[in-house]
Order: C-alpha cells, then structure tokens, then sequence
C-alpha cells in the first residue's frame, strides 16, 4: 500500500483523522519530528486514537531517519508551489505521499531533498492558501487508492 507522511505535524486532530485514513485504508502514516502535539493528547485521541490498533503509524526522529527507514523509490511532495496535479501522477505501491506541517507547509529544504520524485498540487480555486491537511491527504490517498482498485476494500 501507500505511505502517507506529515513533516512535522502542529494540529493534533489533523493527526487523528490520519489515522483513521490508514486504518480505512491499510496505507501507512510516517510522522517525523518534532510533532508539535504529545500522541496521547485528547484531540488526537477523539479524533482517531481509537483507530490506532487498527493503523499502522510510525514516529521518525528526522527525515533522513525515515528515509533511512524506508528506502523509498518515489515520494511525492504536495505544495502549493508545483504544477503537477495530484491526478496526473500514476500512483504505485510504496510511493511516499508527503505532506508539510499546517500552518506552512513543506519548508524549502525539504522540498529540495534529493529523495523527492516530484512536487505535486491538488487544485483549488484562484486565492485560497491552502486545504486542510487530513483532507489533502484523504483526497490523495484515495486517488491513489482509487487507480488500483481499492484492493481489499468492501
């Protein structure tokens, strides 16, 4: 399946919901620190914490920790700032979905990181900053999901 990352996560409920994207998904949630929220917070926990045996969800000390983790072959990076949409990508199992943290996004280092396949946007209407972050990744993770078919899924 897919692995859904969030570069240090600030909201924690943003988090709770992601892990129940995975749970309903069988993808993977990577979340690298600092995260700006203790994982046993009650907003984590109203929002998705009772999925959590049901989700696979992993904390990295830094992103060379994940990548050093997970050897990924292609990660997409969602920005504001690229031109390819979310859609245009054919998604493969493995591929890394990387999202930035919610009040900024993906700082520029990491959108220079080598281990960057491509920088990929999901469209929105001329003068909006940005989504929310657990619905971006839902969209993406479903698109993803989608082109193979909802394998497993009932």
């Amino acid at each position: 399946m897919f692995r859904l990352m969030f570069h240090e996560p600030a909201i924690p409920g943003n988090t709770g919901n992601a892990i129940r994207l995975v749970a309903g998904t069988g993808c993977e949630l990577h979340l690298i620190e600092p995260l700006g929220f203790d994982l046993s917070e009650s907003k984590l926990r109203r929002a998705g914490l009772d999925y959590h045996d049901l989700a696979s969800v992993t904390v990295h000390k830094s992103l060379a920790a994940a990548w050093e983790a997970l050897d990924p072959d292609r990660v997409f990076a969602f920005t504001t700032q690229a031109t390819t949409r979310y859609t245009d990508i054919a998604y493969r199992e493995g591929d890394v979905l990387l999202f930035g943290t919610e009040p900024t996004g993906l700082p520029a280092e990491v959108l220079a990181d080598p281990y960057l396949t491509e920088l990929v946007r999901i469209p929105m209407l001329p003068g909006r900053r940005s989504m929310n972050l657990s619905n971006a990744a839902a969209v993406t993770v479903y698109e993803a999901w989608r082109q193979h078919g909802f394998p497993g899924a009932v």
